[in-house]
C-alpha cells in the first residue's frame, strides 16, 4: 500500500509529505466514511506534529487532486473516502451514516442539456433510512380468546 499511495500522489503532481501520506493511508485503511475531524484525530495520534490546519489543507488538496471523494451530508459534517473502486453512496436521513453502494454506470446527460458546462464525472447519492433506522414492521398482535 505504501508504494501505491506514493505513486498516486506523484501521479497527481503532489509531493508526498508525511502528513499527506498519513491522511491517504488512513483513508485507504478505513472502511467507513470519516469526517475531517476524525481524520485529523487519527493522523494526529500517529504524528502529533500534524496540526488541524495541515490535516484539513491536505484533505482539501487530495479532494481537488481527485484522490479523495467528499460526500456532502446535508446539515452534518462532510464525509470522505479514498477513491479506490468506483461506487455510489447511501446517506441515512436520521443518523447520517454513509454507506457504499454498488457501482453502476449513470447515463450521461444528452448533448446540449448541460449547456456549455463540461461534465467531469457523475455519482448517485441515495437518501433515506438505513437498516438500523428504518422502522421495523410491527408484530402482529394475537387476539385473546376468552375461554370459559
Amino acid at each position: 500500500m505504501d508504494a501505491a499511495i506514493k505513486r498516486s500522489l506523484k501521479g497527481s503532481g503532489m509531493r508526498c509529505t508525511p502528513q499527506r501520506y498519513a491522511v491517504m493511508r488512513f483513508l485507504m485503511e478505513h472502511t467507513g466514511h470519516p469526517t475531517a475531524a476524525e481524520i485529523f484525530e487519527a493522523v494526529n495520534r500517529v504524528d502529533p506534529r500534524c496540526s488541524r490546519a495541515t490535516a484539513y489543507n491536505n484533505l482539501r488538496d487530495l479532494v481537488q487532486a481527485g484522490l479523495v471523494r467528499e460526500v456532502a451530508v446535508e446539515g452534518r459534517a462532510a464525509r470522505f473516502d479514498a477513491k479506490g473502486m468506483r461506487h455510489h453512496h447511501f446517506i441515512c436521513d436520521r443518523c447520517g451514516n454513509v454507506e457504499d453502494m454498488e457501482w453502476y454506470d449513470v447515463p450521461r446527460p444528452g448533448s446540449g442539456s448541460l449547456g456549455k458546462r463540461v461534465l467531469r464525472e457523475s455519482e448517485v447519492i441515495f437518501r433515506g433510512l438505513c437498516t438500523k433506522c428504518a422502522p421495523r414492521r410491527p408484530l402482529k398482535r394475537r387476539r385473546r380468546v376468552n375461554v370459559g
